[in-house]
């Protein structure tokens, strides 16, 4: 296997945007596989990683920074691109002018080690049952907008972008987390 697109998701929506991942890099011809971090058994199978967790409290979930952090002999030497799924396209009013300041507060929190190629902030689905009552009531007072806000092409040109810098067509890292990557991937 050439890839996981590995995921932490609490309801499905950051699992969905991994399964579309994994499509768009295996029809540009990488084995792929997408699957929950926590069943990963091997991670040394895997060439490349794209890792991706839900985003609660401005952090990955524990499954995730767990996954790095316990394969962090395998994931430093190898390219990883990583995504959070938040609320950031939700939102309005001023809490959409501050939207993206979220990214770099978990970029921050991301576990050290691996060399990141670049970290990508896409927005979920957020219903009304995901959210305590209190929550509903602040998240509407903000201006927040229940519903599917994922940007599908969004996802699929930066999948399109993780297949181009594989096959080589990268001169190096990409990283908006300030830690470039090492190496030009694991081409074909």
């Amino acid at each position: 296997m050439d890839i996981l697109v590995g995921h932490a998701s609490v309801h499905g929506s950051t699992r969905e945007i991994a399964e579309r991942i994994a499509a768009v890099l295996g029809e540009r011809g990488w084995a792929t596989e997408a699957r929950p971090m926590a069943e990963v058994e091997d991670a040394d199978a895997y060439r490349a990683f794209v890792l991706g967790s839900a985003v609660h409290g401005q952090r990955w979930l524990p499954s995730a920074s767990d996954f790095v952090q316990e394969n962090l002999d395998v994931l430093v030497p190898r390219p990883v691109w990583v995504f959070s799924v938040g609320m950031p396209d939700a939102l309005r009013g001023p809490w959409r002018r501050l939207a993206p300041t979220e990214a770099g507060v978990i970029e921050q929190a991301l576990p050290a080690g691996p060399a990141y190629r670049e970290h990508r902030l896409f927005t979920g689905v957020v219903t009304a049952d995901q959210l305590p009552r209190s929550g509903r009531l602040f998240f509407r007072l903000a201006g927040g907008r229940f519903g599917d806000h994922r940007d599908w092409a969004a996802v699929e040109a930066w999948a399109d972008g993780i297949a181009e810098d594989l096959h080589g067509g990268s001169d190096g890292a990409r990283s908006s987390a300030g830690r470039p990557g090492a190496g030009d991937g694991p081409g074909r």
